[in-house]
């Protein structure tokens, strides 16, 4: 078992964490994903019922992926990072 200077050594020796994607477009990002969310609700509200929903499935999930992204999109812009 390694002691706990090697592994603070270790530590300050690693790079900082750096995002994929860059903090200034967070709040853009989850304006469109949740702007997209909306007008998927909207649509999947008006969608003709069918026998088999593969269509409603389909939207629906898309909606719902969107609106998980952007929601953690919109915390993270706002400095609550999830």
């Amino acid at each position: 078992m390694a002691s706990y200077e090697s592994i603070q050594a270790l530590h300050k020796s690693l790079p900082p964490f750096a995002p994929y994607l860059p903090v200034a477009l967070l709040p853009y990002l989850a304006l469109g994903s949740l702007s997209s969310t909306f007008a998927l609700a909207f649509y999947f509200s008006t969608l003709p019922k069918d026998t088999i929903p593969i269509r409603e499935t389909a939207v629906g999930t898309t909606a719902s992926v969107l609106a998980g992204f952007g929601v953690v999109a919109l915390f993270c812009s706002a400095g609550v990072y999830v």
